[in-house]
C-alpha cells in the first residue's frame, strides 16, 4: 500500500511538472534473474545447499522413525527405567531435528536465507548498476520493477527496458 501511495505521488508530481517531458520505464527483474548467468549460478548453488541440508534432515528423521519403531517393538520387554531413558533419547533426537530445521531453514535467521542474501546481493547490485546506465542512455526519469510490489495496470511495451538491462549485464558493460 505504501509503495502504491509513493507511486501515485511520483505520477502526480510528473503530471504537475509537465513542462518537461518525463519518460518512465519498467523492468521485470524476474525475467532478468531467470536469464542472467550469475543469478542462475547463485540459485543453483543455493539449491544444492538446500538439497544437502534437506537430505541431512531426512536422514535424521529416518533415524528417529527407526529408533521409535524399535522402541515400540521392545517396549514390553523393557523396564520402566529403560523405557524412560529410551523415550528421553527419542525426545532429544526430535529436538535435534527441530533445532537443525530452525538453524538451516528458519524464517529470518536461517542459514538458507543468509546464504541467499550472500549469493544474490552482488547480482542485485549489478542489476541496479545496469538499470542506472540504461536509464541514463534512454533518458528515463523513472524505472519501475514490474515483478515487485508495485502493480502496473497498463504498461506500454515501448518503455520496457528489461532486455536492454539484461543485454547490458550479459555484455558486462
Amino acid at each position: 500500500m505504501k509503495k502504491l501511495i509513493i507511486l501515485f505521488g511520483i505520477l502526480l508530481s510528473t503530471t504537475l511538472f509537465a513542462q518537461s517531458t518525463q519518460k518512465i520505464g519498467y523492468v521485470d527483474t524476474q525475467i532478468i534473474l531467470a536469464q542472467l548467468p550469475a543469478a542462475i549460478k547463485a540459485q543453483s548453488d543455493l539449491d544444492a545447499l538446500i538439497s544437502k541440508w534437506t537430505k541431512t534432515r531426512d536422514s535424521l528423521t529416518t533415524d528417529l522413525q527407526s529408533a521409535y519403531a524399535d522402541f515400540q517393538k521392545q517396549q514390553s520387554m523393557m523396564t520402566q527405567e529403560k523405557q524412560r531413558e529410551t523415550q528421553q533419547a527419542l525426545v532429544q533426537k526430535q529436538q535435534r531435528i527441530q533445532q537443525f530445521e530452525q538453524e538451516k531453514f528458519g524464517q529470518q535467521n536461517g542459514e538458507v536465507y543468509q546464504k541467499q542474501e550472500e549469493l544474490l546481493a552482488p547480482v542485485r547490485q549489478s542489476i541496479y548498476n545496469a538499470i542506472d546506465v540504461v536509464a541514463g542512455e534512454e533518458n528515463l526519469q523513472f524505472i519501475f520493477d514490474k515483478a515487485g510490489d508495485v502493480i502496473l495496470l497498463h504498461a506500454d511495451p515501448a518503455y520496457d527496458v528489461t532486455y536492454k538491462v539484461l543485454d547490458k549485464l550479459k555484455r558486462g558493460k
